[in-house]
Formats: structure tokens, C-alpha cells, sequence
């Protein structure tokens, strides 16, 4: 209730945001009228400008209103051309609205940006790059696979070159010196495989020259939902020849494999006596009896079974409840050789 209170007093987070970003988009819009006059051939040149005066040190929030003017120009005057967009011609038709601008300048302050599919995130981050492309260290754009990448490049390029920057694009099967010139681009598409393995093997060459990457000074994600949670539960590993045997391993494998065996049986046995207590009624025992299965292993096909019937997979769920409320799990795993827990992927011996 205080907070809706408050809200109402001071304006949501949202709001204020709003209210401090929005005169930055109407100064932008008011510098994009003034430049209808700038001949095609004076826009590189406006590049030029910028990166002077970024080297006699000013920063690039004092340059983002006419970068990012300069950008919707350029993509006015792109209007009616016609490029290749993965073999398909197309037709340019596309000026940055106001809330794409306002989507822009958050991202170059480092924060996310929702937007729906269809709302033109692939455009809002045309603004960002430019402007952060013009230090000259490079920026990535991450995205979630090839196609995206290359299809982003080839459509988004011509308005990076034709305000002079070079544009790169990694791809899968790139050898490593055709990947160093994507790099050494001003602005670099790719993936988040690839930038993260190129990341990988850059760590592991004997020779300084024999790296691709130059640095990693900005860069905007692409679904980042997707990137950041998603894709990055499965690690990025790079395997290589290791110096040890695997003669540890071969002593330790039949011994492994009894333990293993022996809980297997032992499991079995547990459910068989689970099973039977539950239908004598006595629901108590084959709760801990079922539990203790489960703990020794989860995918064992008749408890699987089981669990199937009415009642079963409750009575079980109820009885490690209990047990946890009491701090007594490690009395259900004292007759088991180990546990395995599901729920955080890991097991453990006893």
C-alpha cells in the first residue's frame, strides 16, 4: 500500500526513467533535422569527427545525441535502396522511432531492453553500436546462432559503412586467420559459442600474434535471456591431450562397477519391501523403505513403477519432509553405499 502511495507521489522507477532519458531523445531528434543538408559523401567524414574528438578526450555520453542522430539519418537516407539480406533482396524501409531511440541509449548505459518480437531490436542496436564503435577497441554483437549473425550483418551493416566503420562476422568452420580480420573489424557479429571458444583458445596459443581477439571493450546481447540463462548452463570446454594414463581409472572401474552392483540389489530389495508394507497398510515403514530406494536410486524401473500408483509418490515425498524437518535424512541414507540427489544433480558416498 506505501509503496503504491509513494508511486503515486514520486512516480515509479519506470517513470523517472522516462522523465530523465526522454529530453535526451528530443535533443536527438532536434540535431537529426539540422543534418538533411550534409552531403552523402561528408558522412564518413562526421565519423572521422567523432573519433577526434573522442582521442582529445571527450566522452561518448557528450557524443551519443548526434552519433545517434547521425544513425537515423543515415537510415533515412537508406530508405528505397535495395541489398542482399542471406541471398534475398531487400528493400531498405526502416527510421528509428522515438521509444527505439530511448531503447538505444539504454543500452549504451549498460541496462536491458524488452521489446517484443516485430519492435525492431535489431535497429535499436545500430545506435549503441555506432557510438561505441567509435573508440575504436571493437564491439560485439552477440546473438544466439549463425544465421542471426550473418543475417544481422549483411542487414544492418551498410549503415556502419556507410559512416565508414568496418564490420565483421564469425562464423562456425572459420579458421583462426580468417577470424583475426572479423576481429580487427570495428564492430563484429557472431555468436556466443564462438566469441566464448575464440575467448578459450586465445588462453591456450603459445604466441601473442597467434590470438584473434583484440580485446573485449562493449558489447550487446542479443536475447539475453536466452545467452545469459539458457545457453549458459552447458560450460564452454575445450579438451586436449592430458599427460597422465588411464591406468587409475581401469583399477578403479571393476571396483566402482561392484559398489554400483551392490546398490542396484540392495535398491531392489528396499522396494520390494516397500511395496509390501504399503499394501499391509502400514504406510509409516514404506515411506521410509520407498524414500530410502529413491535416495539409492531414482530411475530405479519398479520403484518408477511404483510411484505410478495413487498415494505412492505422496507418501514417499511426505515421509523425506519429515525427515528434513527433523534433521534425520542421513538416518534414511546409513543403510545405502551412496545417494543420489536429484534435485542438485549430485552424488555423494556415504
Amino acid at each position: 500500500m506505501l509503496q503504491q502511495i509513494l508511486g503515486k507521489i514520486f512516480g515509479t522507477k519506470n517513470d523517472r526513467e522516462m522523465k530523465r532519458l526522454w529530453p535526451k531523445v528530443e535533443e536527438i531528434n532536434s540535431i537529426w533535422e539540422k543534418m538533411k543538408d550534409i552531403p552523402d559523401a561528408d558522412l564518413p567524414k562526421k565519423s572521422e569527427d567523432f573519433i577526434a574528438r573522442i582521442k582529445d578526450g571527450e566522452s561518448l555520453d557528450d557524443i551519443l545525441p548526434e552519433a545517434f542522430a547521425l544513425v537515423k539519418e543515415t537510415c533515412r537516407r537508406l530508405c528505397g535502396k535495395k541489398w542482399l539480406v542471406r541471398g534475398i533482396e531487400t528493400t531498405w524501409n526502416m527510421v528509428p522511432f522515438d521509444v527505439q531511440i530511448f531503447g538505444g541509449i539504454v543500452l549504451h548505459e549498460g541496462k536491458i531492453a524488452e521489446m517484443k518480437t516485430g519492435e525492431g531490436k535489431t535497429l535499436v542496436a545500430t545506435m549503441p553500436i555506432y557510438l561505441n564503435a567509435l573508440t575504436k577497441r571493437g564491439v560485439h554483437l552477440v546473438t544466439v546462432n549463425d544465421y542471426l549473425a550473418s543475417r544481422d550483418r549483411e542487414w544492418m551493416g551498410p549503415i556502419y559503412e556507410t559512416l565508414g566503420l568496418k564490420v565483421g562476422c564469425i562464423q562456425q568452420g572459420m579458421m583462426p586467420d580468417e577470424r583475426k580480420p572479423h576481429y580487427d573489424a570495428d564492430i563484429t557479429y557472431g555468436t556466443n559459442n564462438e566469441f566464448g571458444f575464440d575467448y578459450l583458445r586465445d588462453n591456450m596459443v603459445v604466441r601473442m600474434e597467434d590470438k584473434v581477439q583484440r580485446g573485449h571493450y562493449y558489447a550487446i546481447v542479443d536475447e539475453v535471456d536466452s545467452i545469459l540463462i539458457d545457453e549458459a548452463r552447458t560450460p564452454l570446454i575445450i579438451s586436449g591431450p592430458v599427460e597422465s594414463s588411464n591406468r587409475g581409472f581401469d583399477n578403479l572401474t571393476p571396483i566402482v562397477r561392484r559398489v554400483s552392483d551392490n546398490q542396484e540389489r540392495l535398491v531392489d530389495r528396499l522396494v520390494e519391501q516397500g511395496e509390501k508394507l504399503y499394501k499391509e497398510g502400514k504406510t509409516g515403514e514404506a515411506g521410509i523403505k520407498l524414500l530410502q530406494a529413491r535416495r539409492g536410486s531414482p530411475k530405479n524401473k519398479r520403484l518408477m513403477k511404483l510411484e505410478q500408483e495413487e498415494g505412492v509418490k505422496k507418501i514417499i515425498e511426505q515421509t523425506e519432509l519429515n525427515f528434513l524437518r527433523d534433521k534425520k535424512l542421513h538416518e534414511i541414507d546409513e543403510e545405502l553405499f551412496f545417494v543420489i540427489d536429484e534435485k542438485n544433480n549430485s552424488a555423494s558416498c556415504r
